[in-house]
């Protein structure tokens, strides 16, 4: 569903983006003296983009004012439904796990996320984690964020992440792989002292 979301993201600010400038270079072009085309809008530099005749057209079509506000309506539910996909959570809520039998289970996300970030803190030099899995049930994919202690080593923290943690989540889920995107961070401390 990301990349479907991805994709409409891409062509909704990709029109909305070519309907600005169009009509922003337009009225800069006419502005400054350009001599537009005879179906356009406006025509000269003192004219309105709707006059008062434009406005009031269409005030006696008895169909003019529905269909207004039909599209207009159409148009904020298409633009609340575009900002509520963006706040929704990526988060991958359960996995696939293969059984043998052809049918498969279930195992929720947040289990799997909380061995992930168990097996994390466990590792030595790791003060804290944290784990979100995405991707499809069939196919997961971790994001792990390691918070290290100063005296870490950030190279042996990744290897034993990747030997223990998701090697522990992997197994204990019937996985047979879980890619992994590692993010790593360093506890904020105090500069120590020399005497």
């Amino acid at each position: 569903m990301s990349g479907v979301l991805r994709t409409v993201n891409r062509i909704v600010l990709g029109l909305l983006g070519l309907v600005l400038v169009v009509a922003g270079g337009s009225v800069l072009a006419v502005g400054l003296g350009a001599k537009p085309p005879s179906w356009w809008i406006y025509d000269s530099r003192k004219d309105v983009l709707l006059g008062v005749a434009d406005r009031q057209r269409w005030r006696d079509e008895g169909w003019w004012w529905p269909t207004v506000i039909a599209v207009l309506g159409v148009l904020v539910l298409l633009a609340l439904w575009w900002l509520v996909a963006q706040f929704r959570r990526r988060r991958l809520t359960e996995v696939l796990v293969d059984t043998g039998d052809g049918e498969g289970a279930l195992v929720r996300g947040r289990a799997l996320e909380s061995v992930l970030v168990s097996g994390a803190e466990e590792l030595d030099g790791v003060a804290h984690a944290g784990a979100t899995l995405t991707g499809r049930r069939s196919a997961p994919r971790a994001r792990v964020n390691l918070t290290l202690e100063p005296h870490a080593a950030p190279g042996e923290a990744l290897r034993l992440l990747g030997e223990d943690a998701l090697a522990q989540a992997r197994n204990s889920a019937g996985l047979e792989s879980l890619p992994a995107e590692v993010r790593l961070r360093a506890v904020k401390h105090r500069a120590e002292r020399v005497s």
